[in-house]
């Protein structure tokens, strides 16, 4: 008695398991996003410490709706001219935008640390920043009418790196040309496919105010990887950013 199964189904068993364990064919979503930024970071009298002030609101279709809003206290410690030390919280709502939108807007609530170390070199004034978020992001499941809404929370790790320099182009160093690139890593145990988070890449024109306030116009190219692995978005964005060391006394 021959207890083998065809070679038909055998060979059909083999290509439906490979194509199970195989990933999902990448999908690409290209879009324009304007964001408009306020980064404060305060001294708090002729102390070590301060606070940092962040707003962010970023909106889908250059400027039609909403793409994120973010809000970003924190508490600065100046551990030399060179190193200062910042943790604090954030919150930030994501609206559904692009080709292959979230069904609904969602919270998330982190926790974040960083430490920014300030140096020059070829003549240019550098930054170097690492922080470290723990996020709680708000997890999104129909109910029986099939709107979405939020039924819990879901934990990731994430850390990023900045590099930026800045470069005078006038003879009182008040215009400049702002240069940076950030790449986001996620890990952790829900984590999966999407390690690499998004990388931006930034380049402007920076005007400074006073002693005190510049302001920064530009261009930032957002890469980023959705959960999952399979959408990747490319964000061609507009930023302007208000940026602050207004001391409060």
């Amino acid at each position: 008695m021959n207890l083998h199964p065809p070679r038909w189904l055998a060979a059909a068993a083999t290509l439906l398991l490979s194509a199970a364990a195989a990933p999902a064919a990448s999908v690409y979503d290209s879009n324009g996003h304007l964001w408009l930024n306020y980064v404060g970071d305060h001294p708090l009298g002729d102390t070590k410490w301060g606070v940092h002030l962040e707003s962010q609101f970023r909106l889908s279709d250059m400027g039609s709706d909403w793409q994120q809003l973010l809000i970003r206290p924190g508490i600065n410690y100046t551990l030399n001219p060179h190193i200062t030390l910042t943790a604090g919280y954030a919150h930030v709502t994501t609206y559904p935008y692009g080709d292959y939108p979230a069904p609904d807007d969602f919270p998330e609530n982190r926790w974040w640390e960083q430490v920014a170390v300030n140096h020059k070199a070829f003549g240019l004034d550098w930054t170097h920043r690492v922080r470290l978020e723990q996020r709680n992001i708000g997890t999104l499941a129909p109910d029986s009418s099939g709107n979405y809404h939020q039924n819990g929370w879901r934990y990731e790790n994430r850390i990023r790196y900045m590099l930026r320099t800045t470069i005078p182009i006038s003879a009182d160093k008040k215009w400049y040309v702002p240069v940076w690139d950030e790449i986001f890593i996620n890990f952790g145990d829900n984590v999966y496919r999407n390690h690499f988070d998004q990388n931006r890449a930034f380049v402007g024109i920076g005007r400074k105010l006073s002693d005190s306030t510049r302001l920064e116009v530009g261009f930032m190219e957002q890469t980023l990887q959705r959960r999952g692995g399979v959408i990747h978005e490319n964000n061609h964005t507009v930023a302007v950013w208000l940026l602050s060391k207004w001391p409060l006394k």
